[in-house]
């Protein structure tokens, strides 16, 4: 049974989902106003785990992943740029979506739009008037009524009496308590980015959006909207805090049955902020190193624990990933039979247990040395070479890493001009070979070599990887 830490209780609970053998997990999105940083990914990444996880686990799983676009650091760049707002949340969308892509990230089932969500968002901050739940201030911004919730603090336990975080929610004047938060804020005169509601002309509140699309894209119970609500652990509050509470309130019923969290990005030992001046963009690293050898770094520590990002780490995850495609290499070419049982049940019992990446991996490298010391013994042995084929092909399905073909993952990080020159000097000892000059063709070889290529003749041709 899949076993998930659940960020409200702090234990390990069992999965029951609100419908049996399905799942439904909502994660928080970007407000897509900048490129895509590694905390970005890294949430991308723990949630896809899950996805997958559970999926192999038979459930049929609906994803959903908003995308923020209004907000004041999207209007900010819109004066900035004199672009129009639909030219910015555009680029920065389709960006995020391809370095999403890129780490291996499958795409959600449904991905709203604030902007598309409006009479959703709308309809959910009347119902919270008409129950008295909201209240309008003079200058029509809608603020939600912390006191008339009773559960409001059980999701994060840190609200009541806790300066700290008091002190980052907006205060106003007109504000019945300190801890009441924006479902709606009015246009300030010269904005000209706004929506017209019965309340004023203005644009929604950050918090009030995912209630409002979780409620019009999820079939949920009398109990719960959604199985899973997913995101950093910096949103546990205020975000999630107030997402719970407004549900509950206009709904009459829980938002998540389980609240999950993955742990800050760190650049070694800092945590990973703008206002530090050392953000890491996903872009600059996904220039260095292939999507995959990423995936695989940012995931090889435990979701819920902080992540320091160093180069020397991320180099021993390619070591330890590069032993995985040494030996995929190993058993091609050649089709997989049936994934090993054992193998199987060892990697989904780990993964069940609240994603225990670090248990994963270690089945895995047990698996690739026990492979390559059968076929030392026996190279030519061809139900172990099915057998691994198989296996890779599973982890590829359920980690997301060892899809590619070997050689051409070995090919990663070569420039195209050395790239040019690698292949201009195969073809030359092809046709060397092909003429029985086999000096120039040794020639040739030893030149790659010292380049620090290797090469391998093989049925369908002469294949080569950077040593």
């Amino acid at each position: 049974m899949m076993q998930i830490f659940d960020s409200v209780t702090k234990t390990k609970r069992p999965f029951e989902p609100i419908n049996p053998n399905e799942a439904s997990i909502y994660v928080c999105g970007p407000t897509v106003y900048d490129d895509a940083h590694l905390g970005h990914a890294r949430s991308a990444l723990a949630f896809d785990l899950l996805r997958r996880t559970l999926e192999a686990l038979g459930f049929k799983v609906t994803m959903g992943k908003n995308f923020t676009d209004i907000d004041d650091k999207i209007i900010k760049k819109v004066e900035a740029t004199g672009k129009s707002m639909q030219e910015i949340t555009g680029y920065y969308i389709d960006r995020y979506l391809e370095e999403m892509a890129a780490l291996g990230v499958r795409r959600a089932d449904i991905e709203p739009k604030a902007t598309e969500s409006l009479d959703a968002i709308t309809a959910m901050i009347q119902t919270l008037i008409d129950k008295d739940y909201a209240y309008i201030v003079s200058n029509g911004d809608v603020y939600f009524d912390t006191s008339k919730d009773a559960h409001y603090g059980e999701i994060s336990h840190k609200v009541h009496d806790d300066d700290e975080n008091l002190s980052r929610v907006t205060h106003n004047s007109q504000k019945r308590n300190p801890k009441d938060f924006a479902l709606w804020k009015a246009c300030k005169g010269e904005e000209d980015i706004c929506f017209e509601t019965p309340f004023s002309s203005g644009r929604p509140g950050w918090h009030i959006e995912c209630s409002a699309m979780i409620e019009a894209h999820f079939q949920g119970t009398d109990e719960y909207s959604i199985d899973i609500h997913g995101g950093g652990a910096d949103l546990l509050f205020p975000h999630h805090e107030n997402e719970a509470a407004q549900s509950r309130c206009a709904t009459g019923h829980e938002l998540a049955k389980y609240w999950m969290h993955n742990g800050f990005v760190q650049i070694d030992g800092e945590k990973m902020s703008k206002s530090l001046g050392n953000s890491f963009f996903l872009k600059d690293a996904l220039k260095v190193y292939d999507g995959e050898v990423l995936r695989y770094y940012l995931n090889s520590v435990h979701y819920r624990n902080d992540f320091n990002f160093n180069e020397e780490d991320l180099q021993t995850a390619k070591k330890r990933l590069d032993k995985l495609y040494r030996l995929k290499k190993r058993v091609l070419p050649g089709k997989g039979s049936v994934v090993n049982n054992s193998f199987k049940e060892k990697l989904l019992e780990a993964m069940a247990d609240d994603l225990n990446i670090s248990v994963a991996l270690s089945v895995i490298d047990e698996m690739i040395a026990s492979a390559n010391e059968r076929l030392d013994k026996n190279p030519k042995n061809k139900a172990l070479k099915k057998e691994t084929i198989a296996n890779i092909a599973f982890i590829d399905e359920l980690l997301g890493f060892g899809g590619k073909e070997p050689f051409s993952y070995f090919q990663i990080g070569v420039d195209e001009t050395l790239k040019e020159k690698i292949e201009a000097l195969i073809a030359q000892r092809s046709e060397a070979k092909k003429n029985k000059d086999f000096t120039t063709s040794d020639a040739i070889r030893d030149e790659l070599t010292a380049m620090g290529i290797a090469i391998m003749d093989t049925a369908e041709g002469t294949v080569w990887e950077k040593a």
